[in-house]
């Protein structure tokens, strides 16, 4: 079973299935047990040269130390003599994702202090040396730990650890070149909003100037305008004064005749000048208070324009601390964006599986009723039976106590046959009469045992069709109640999503707007098929890798329907439970019930007598909240349709 990995010459087409660390117990000869995380890589080999045949390859690393590295490839022969010697019940074509599933459930129990299925790497040397190990799936309970699964590996050699490092190194130089392009584009998007910055900097800087000499241009002509009708007032009042006073003279020279005339003229002319002094006076206070207020008002002006100065220092400042708060929020855009895509196809399928499980139950509650009456039914007819049982054991008794009577009758009619020798006719018809009515009576016995041997056979068949309805009635009985844990969890699960969308709903509509104004556009890191390497080398990738929903890379997954084949939507659930159940959801998937459950043995076993489920159809679903699943290729048999719903809904 143990192999190398095929030559390069023959035409070989790989297809990984399975590419994840997981954490492993390492169990040497005199050696403490540790604790390793190792990478398992799974990859379905397809080779056409000479014959077509299919290959499951299975490699052990570990990206702490790149010179661990450990194979195994098993053929349809191989995987013969491996089902033979462990007792496995399925084929050659379910085995891959049956083992794939087995180490989902050790991933999600690694966290646990008591994991209930873990890894053993175990080694007959006390260090891992390039020496053969086995790779043990272990399931633990409270009596003895149960080995599921054991798969010996062969360390590689230098020419296949060789090959393995080139490919490390060359996913590695492709990562740098994608990240030089990406640093290029950043930089030269940042020039350009530098630039951009700086242009409306310097717009805004004409502006403030021109707002300046604005000012300061209409501040200087008011102060103008202003002093020069203060001046043209003075004069006014000086000529007027001149005025007043020879005109005052004239009239003392020409008017001393009428002097006591005139005095009261010139009283009311008096009055009539010192309103039009004190009007002349208030308005030249009301010149000084205005000027003052403009003094004060330009004086506020320089105060702001400095303002305006530190402003634009400080905004210089922001503008650096927002493009690298912009640049995170764009990541955050783009993570938020495909979790709403994700949530919201969750939600539709959630509902579709809803209403197929309400239609399920009330099947199952149908073929319950159904069961119950014909249980009830043939418990009368057993009841009837067993009364016949006791009527035929009462006939056999007296049958018997019969043929003690006839046996002791004919003992005596021999020892009258030795004693007397001459018997009459008489006597010897009285004999014949006596044997032939023996005869009847000893074929009538025999009828009775016939009869009776037969109604004892119908009644060990139908005690063995009493056990198999109470069987069929417990089974569907754990069925309904497996369903109903299947609907509670629905619910509950569709509550919360809907209650994370309600919230996430206003901050996605923002990221969306902001992501698609930023120009800056971080393209997604390139799977590299049957490369040598599958696993993360950058924190970038390993964090881009971690936010990918899970049914990408996982695929679609088929179910047996109605009577005979479940649907692919408990794949889908189980698997969308995991993608809240990777560390971004994945663990998180079960975070409201408090523990992840997985694949219990019993359900990898075939039911030939269970009961199938009913109204659930075909259908498809992403996710990596809720990791568990089952592809098409562990699609069970039609006689297992009745396997529990349980058996995949890890978290029912």
């Amino acid at each position: 079973m143990l192999r190398p990995l095929p030559a390069g010459g023959s035409k070989m087409a790989a297809e990984r299935i399975f590419d994840r660390a997981v954490s492993v117990r390492v169990r040497g000869c005199g050696c403490e047990e540790r604790t390793l995380n190792i990478r398992v890589n799974i990859e379905l080999l397809s080779i056409s040269n000479p014959v077509h045949k299919k290959d499951l390859a299975v490699r052990l690393t570990d990206d702490t130390d790149p010179f661990f590295l450990y194979n195994l490839v098993i053929s349809e022969e191989d995987f013969q003599s491996l089902k033979s010697q462990q007792g496995l019940l399925v084929d050659f074509s379910a085995f891959p994702q049956k083992f794939i599933d087995l180490l989902q459930q050790c991933i999600q129990e690694q966290n646990k202090d008591i994991p209930r299925f873990l890894l053993q790497l175990v080694s007959s040397a006390p260090a891992l040396d390039h020496t053969p190990v086995s790779l043990n799936v272990v399931e633990t309970n409270p009596f003895k730990h149960l080995t599921h699964l054991s798969l010996k590996f062969l360390p590689g050699t230098d020419a296949e650890i060789k090959k393995f490092l080139a490919n490390c190194l060359k996913c590695l130089k492709e990562d740098k070149m994608m990240l030089e392009e990406k640093l290029k584009n950043t930089e030269e998007n940042l020039t350009r909003q530098l630039s951009y910055t700086q242009q409306t900097l310097s717009e805004k800087s004409r502006e403030l100037d021109k707002l300046k000499n604005e000012w300061t241009s209409y501040t200087t002509a008011l102060s103008n305008k202003h002093s020069q009708e203060l001046t043209s007032e003075k004069e006014r009042a000086l000529q007027a004064q001149t005025q007043y006073q020879q005109q005052h003279e004239q009239q003392k020279k020409e008017l001393e005749n009428l002097h006591q005339k005139s005095i009261q003229q010139l009283q009311n002319r008096l009055s009539e000048l010192e309103v039009i002094n004190k009007d002349l006076t208030e308005r030249r206070y009301k010149g000084d208070s205005t000027v003052r207020e403009l003094k004060a008002k330009l004086s506020g002006l320089e105060e702001e324009c400095q303002r305006a100065k530190q402003e634009v220092l400080s905004l210089r400042r922001e503008n650096t601390t927002l493009d690298a708060e912009c640049h995170e929020k764009e990541k955050l855009i783009n993570q938020l964006q495909t979790r709403v895509a994700v949530l919201e196809q969750e939600i539709k399928d959630k509902d579709q599986l809803v209403t197929r499980t309400k239609e399920v139950l009330d099947a199952t509650q149908e073929q319950k009723v159904i069961l119950e009456e014909s249980t009830e039914e043939k418990q009368r007819h057993i009841e009837k039976l067993e009364t016949t049982i006791k009527s035929l054991s009462a006939e056999l008794l007296k049958a018997n106590e019969i043929i003690k009577k006839l046996q002791g009758d004919l003992k005596t009619l021999m020892s009258k046959l030795k004693l007397k020798n001459t018997v009459t006719i008489q006597q010897e018809k009285l004999l014949a009469e006596k044997e032939e009515k023996l005869q009847k009576e000893q074929k009538e016995l025999q009828e009775m045992g016939q009869s009776l041997r037969m109604k004892e056979q119908e009644v060990c068949k139908l005690q063995e069709q009493l056990e198999s309805t109470i069987q069929k009635l417990e089974e569907s009985k754990q069925l309904l109640k497996t369903n109903e844990n299947v609907i509670t969890w629905l619910n509950r699960q569709l509550s919360e999503v809907q209650m994370a969308k309600k919230l996430d709903t206003p901050a996605s509509a923002h990221a969306a707007g902001r992501a698609a104004a930023s120009p800056l556009g971080m393209p997604d890191r390139p799977f590299f098929h049957s490369s040598g390497i599958g696993h993360p080398i950058s924190p970038l990738y390993a964090f881009q890798n971690f936010l990918e929903p899970t049914h990408i890379k996982n695929g679609s997954s088929q179910y047996p329907v109605p009577k005979g084949q479940l649907n692919s939507q408990l794949s889908k659930l189980s698997r969308c439970s995991e993608a809240h159940s990777m560390p971004a959801a994945g663990p998180a998937a079960n975070k409201e019930n408090g523990d992840q459950l997985g694949l219990e043995p019993k359900y990898f076993k075939k039911k030939d007598d269970s009961i199938p489920l009913r109204g659930l159809s075909q259908n498809t679903l992403n996710s990596e909240y809720l990791r568990p699943y089952v592809p098409a290729k562990a699609q069970p048999s039609p006689k297992a349709a009745g396997t529990p719903a349980s058996a995949y809904f890890p978290g029912s």
